[in-house]
Order: C-alpha cells, then sequence, then structure tokens
C-alpha cells in the first residue's frame, strides 16, 4: 500500500481532514492525495505558495520572518502548517520548503535543502532535510517525506 492510500485510509477511518501548503514541491503532495479514490473526504485542499508574497498575504507569514530566516527556514514551515490548518480548519496540515534547484542555493541553504512541518491538534513534527539529485528528484523526496510525517503524526 502506498503511502498516499494508507494515510487517505488513516484519515478516512478517524474521521480527520488534512490541508496542505506547498512551495517548492509545487502542489505535488496535494495530487499524490488526491489520486486516491475517496481523498475527497478527507482532503479539504491546499495553497500552493511559491512567491513570498503569498506566504506572507496569504498564509501570515510575517515579512520579518522572511527577512530573518528566509522562505526556507523551520520558522516559515512552522507558520505556513499551522496558517495553512487554521485556515481551512483541518485537524492535521502539513508545509514544504525548500530549494529544489538546480539554481538559488547558497552555502548556507544549498539545493536540496527542505524544511518539512506536520502538525495537528496534538502533535508537531519539523524536519530539516538535504535532498540530493536533480530537480524533479528532490520534489519528489519531499513529497514523499511529507507522506511519510503526516502518517507518523500523532492525532487524537
Amino acid at each position: 500500500m502506498t503511502p498516499e492510500i494508507k494515510l487517505v485510509t488513516k484519515l478516512t477511518e478517524r474521521g480527520l481532514t488534512l490541508s496542505l501548503a506547498e512551495s517548492c514541491t509545487g502542489g505535488l503532495v496535494a495530487d499524490h492525495v488526491t489520486s486516491v479514490a475517496g481523498s475527497s473526504a478527507v482532503f479539504t485542499g491546499g495553497i500552493v505558495c511559491y512567491a513570498n508574497a503569498v506566504k506572507r498575504d496569504l498564509l501570515g507569514v510575517p515579512q520579518a520572518i522572511l527577512d530573518t530566516h528566509g522562505a526556507v527556514s523551520r520558522e516559515t514551515a512552522e507558520i505556513l502548517a499551522d496558517n495553512i490548518r487554521a485556515l481551512l480548519r483541518t485537524d492535521l496540515a502539513a508545509s514544504v520548503t525548500g530549494i529544489a534547484g538546480p539554481d538559488g542555493g547558497s552555502i548556507d541553504k544549498p539545493v536540496g535543502l527542505v524544511y518539512i512541518a506536520a502538525v495537528s491538534r496534538s502533535d508537531r513534527l519539523v524536519r530539516r532535510y538535504v535532498f540530493s539529485g536533480n530537480r524533479e528528484c528532490i520534489r519528489r523526496q519531499a513529497c514523499a517525506s511529507t507522506l511519510s510525517m503526516l502518517l507518523e503524526l500523532q492525532t487524537p
């Protein structure tokens, strides 16, 4: 059974809902979730927040956080996950923000750096990854890690 099938099954059995805020994955996690029959019962929606203005204006990441820590940071990932969960009133939420490349990396934030946050009412996971490979490999690894983290979350 694939992670997305496990996730949709888990959420369906527990009567829980999910929302997503995706940057570097560009909706790939939502695509995986919605590929599962019956996902409409649990997946409320998501926002692809690629631009910082969307992170700030739609999902409430303070400009000071973006200026101090950057869009690709633990702080931004946590705020995105918390705020998409609140905005769409879901039980669980996840966010993904990173640098998929091939450009855009730096010494401090290399290509492949991804922060993922998964939150529920009773649990919170935030992880830093540095994935390798080309752009598509990085995006796929970030998607798989997001699904795994959502499955790990403790739910009420």
